[in-house]
């Protein structure tokens, strides 16, 4: 199992390119399930997931060629599919859900196991099928798997309100409206880039869809959609993760791809903590004020507020800023397992259910921790960077699943970090 060995105590300055977004991807490939015509993904992530969907698609029947070392993944689902997805598989990655949708609209049945993903909390599939039945699917749950049949062969328009705005279910519910028999409303529709970015390859596929990036989106039924090449949008964590860098380090690092717009409220945090973010042709450039950053509070909210994706990352910052910051958990009810572990490098942090008080010390040491999930990892990697010492971060199978060539890039701009293969 490998580990990362960061070395603390160097500036960071320079560029570092930011990947295609992961949780757009994962939801970009479903989508050749609703065509028999060539589905083209540029500025593809090179990541485990990516992998994981690919081995999903390919059992229910889809051909994928990789290309351009994995940043354009080519995808034909023509002829006669599969529309069982095995638990082998969905157990791996939650967003293996995403086909149950697609082969609802294709296919009229699909059997689909129960996912699996990272341990931050429940996040039920009710909301999924309660949309679905309502487009006229009649779903049972049996020995994990959920078993789905649209009346008639072909799901039917409904209006659909969601009790909470969520990404995967608006995902999910989108794509099926794309081949369902009349009008669907989807209300309390998530707003995120990845939602907007779905919407846009549906769109130069042939699909009709009305309002995405807002709370309420429209899709008119179409008999078929045809093939689309289609640049996946840039990955807004991935971005968020690098943008804190320089702010642990000192020094300057300009983010190429990034832009404003996906990361406005993140970037008013940073302004109020002290953080420069400008936004040049090629990206966005970040660099601290002072010596430190300054204590902010934060809550987690749905796009477009404070991403639950980045709170791992800024909680990890605010331990070494001035002052004494609160960060609430909203999304997710099990998102501070990295806290003990930052505890370990010497951090001052204590936890009240989904409250989290982080009191900011002057330095913190390298220390032998755990990565408990995704983005947890990532933010033990951050700490280790302005900590005295070593700091060795053991079972990052996680990291890969949504960063790219971590070690790399940080490397790039200055950093003393490498990866370790255990035999």
């Amino acid at each position: 199992m490998d580990s990362i060995v960061v070395k603390g105590g160097r500036e960071l300055n320079g560029k570092i390119h930011i990947a295609g977004a992961k949780n757009a991807a994962l939801a970009l490939m479903p989508a050749t399930l609703l065509s028999e015509e060539p589905l083209t993904l540029t500025n593809a992530p090179r990541l485990s997931d990516i992998k994981t969907m690919t081995e999903l698609l390919e059992s229910l029947g889809s051909e994928i060629s990789s290309l351009q070392d994995g940043k354009v993944q080519v995808m034909s689902t023509h002829g006669r599919i599969n529309t069982t997805a095995d638990y082998d598989i969905v157990r791996k990655m939650r967003a293996s859900n995403l086909v149950l949708g697609p082969l609802l609209a294709r296919e009229g049945n699909a059997i689909v196991s129960l996912p699996g993903g990272c341990a931050i909390g429940a996040r039920p599939m009710d909301i999924h099928t309660d949309g679905l039945e309502k487009m006229g699917a009649s779903i049972e749950l049996n020995d994990g798997y959920l078993h789905a049949k649209a009346a008639g062969g072909r799901l039917k328009g409904a209006v659909i309100d969601f009790p909470f705005a969520s990404v995967g279910a608006t995902e999910n519910i989108m794509m099926a409206a794309t081949l369902a028999k009349g009008t669907t409303v989807i209300s309390n529709a998530a707003r995120e880039p990845e939602i907007v970015d779905l919407a846009t390859c549906l769109r130069a596929m042939g699909a009709q869809i009305d309002g995405d990036g807002t709370s309420r989106i429209e899709i008119q039924g179409v008999d078929r959609l045809g093939g689309a090449t289609h640049p996946v949008v840039t990955d807004r964590i991935e971005l968020g993760t690098y943008m804190l860098a320089p702010v642990f380090t000192g020094g300057e690092i300009e983010c190429i791809g990034g832009r404003m717009h996906l990361v406005e409220n993140f970037a008013a945090k940073l302004d109020a903590a002290g953080i420069d973010v400008s936004e040049t042709k090629d990206g966005l450039k970040v660099k601290r004020r002072g010596d430190r950053p300054r204590a902010v509070n934060v809550k987690t909210e749905p796009f477009p507020g404070f991403p639950t994706d980045l709170q791992a990352q800024m909680m990890a910052m605010l331990c070494f800023a001035e002052g004494t910051s609160v960060l609430e958990e909203t999304i997710f009810e099990n998102r501070f397992m990295h806290a003990p572990e930052l505890v370990r490098m010497g951090a001052k942090i204590d936890v009240s259910g989904n409250t989290a008080t982080v009191t900011g010390v002057d330095k913190m040491k390298g220390a032998p921790v755990m990565a408990t999930d995704l983005r947890a990892s990532v933010s033990l990697i951050l700490a280790g960077l302005a900590s005295e010492g070593e700091t060795i971060v053991n079972r990052v199978y996680h990291l890969d699943r949504g960063y790219e060539h971590v070690e790399e890039k940080l490397s790039a701009v200055g950093a003393q970090i490498e990866r370790i293969s255990s035999k």
